[in-house]
């Protein structure tokens, strides 16, 4: 069994946590596609905000954070 490290466990969590964004993000994606599909315009306005302040709040969370290989 291969010991973890400090570094290893770090890049772990990052790791897990750019996955987790992603599909978080990519389910905004694919609910804006399906209401314009639709042409359901108010939930559409509140999913494009939705997505917006999810990606914000990322960016402000990770500010001034960066993670070395």
């Amino acid at each position: 069994m291969q010991k973890q490290t400090k570094e290893n466990m770090l890049y772990d969590v990052v790791s897990d946590n750019v996955a987790l964004m992603s599909k978080i993000y990519q389910s905004f994606e694919a609910l804006e596609q399906t209401l314009g599909a639709l042409q359901l315009e108010e939930p559409l306005f509140m999913t494009y905000a939705a997505k917006k302040s999810f990606a914000d709040a990322m960016m402000k969370h990770n500010k001034g954070n960066s993670y070395k290989n």
